[in-house]
């Protein structure tokens, strides 16, 4: 089954309390935290400080995404806020392997995050120190973009690539992950979704209806697909 993963920065900011309470007893299997700092990306989202006052209301994973220039500038602060796995981005960093180690070495996944434009080849090096990889399907800053039609290719090209090298690693997908892209994102290896505007954070939908209605669409699915392969 994919995981699903609520992207908080998509959540009501005045109610983002209640909103991980409701979404942990939903159901969800882990929290996706976006970290920007204006530089890397043209926008300013959740800090330190916040996700550790978030973590006392939840045992679910914390995935935290950082969109940051540096990020190994600030992976201490990360790890102390409660953090379970981060991500940086290939683009950001000038030592990406040592980063991911740093990760790691400190009992957190390791994951490695990858803009739509940047070719795989930038992160076939680093494969053996990650546990999930974030393939993003929108350019990273902003809610509410257009899924870029071609990581559909790249999703496939990177799953054989990691099975032909023999890794296990989990492929996650961030960007406008909805009911009309979650079918060929799933079919193209993805398995860790990271879902905002498009599939969970709906007016008309209470978080509790959001989360039951992707579950169910996500097993038709799946279940669609292993009888297909039977």
């Amino acid at each position: 089954m994919a995981l699903i993963g609520p992207s908080l920065m998509c959540a009501d900011m005045g109610n983002l309390q209640e909103a991980v309470i409701e979404l942990d007893r939903a159901g969800v299997d882990f929290f996706h935290l976006d970290v920007m700092d204006g530089k890397f990306v043209p926008n300013f989202t959740l800090g330190p400080d916040l996700i550790k006052r978030l973590r006392g209301f939840t045992q679910k994973p914390f995935d935290v995404h950082l969109m940051v220039e540096k990020p190994e500038d600030f992976l201490h602060l990360f790890i102390e806020s409660g953090a379970d796995m981060i991500s940086v981005h290939t683009e950001a960093t000038n030592h990406l392997q040592r980063t991911l180690q740093t990760i790691k070495d400190k009992g957190l996944k390791a994951g490695v995050a990858i803009n739509p434009a940047t070719p795989l080849q930038n992160i076939e090096y680093v494969l053996d120190v990650v546990d999930y990889i974030t393939v993003m399907t929108v350019n990273p800053g902003f809610a509410g973009q257009r899924f870029v039609p071609l990581m559909n290719k790249k999703l496939q090209l990177l799953n054989e690539m990691i099975h032909e090298q023999g890794y296990t690693i989990d492929i996650q997908v961030d960007g406008n992950i909805g009911y009309s892209t979650i079918p060929d994102v799933l079919e193209n290896g993805a398995n860790m979704l990271v879902c905002g505007t498009s599939s969970l954070f709906k007016p008309e939908l209470k978080l509790d209806e959001a989360v039951a209605k992707l579950r169910r669409f996500i097993h038709e699915l799946e279940f669609t697909n292993v009888k297909g392969e039977g």
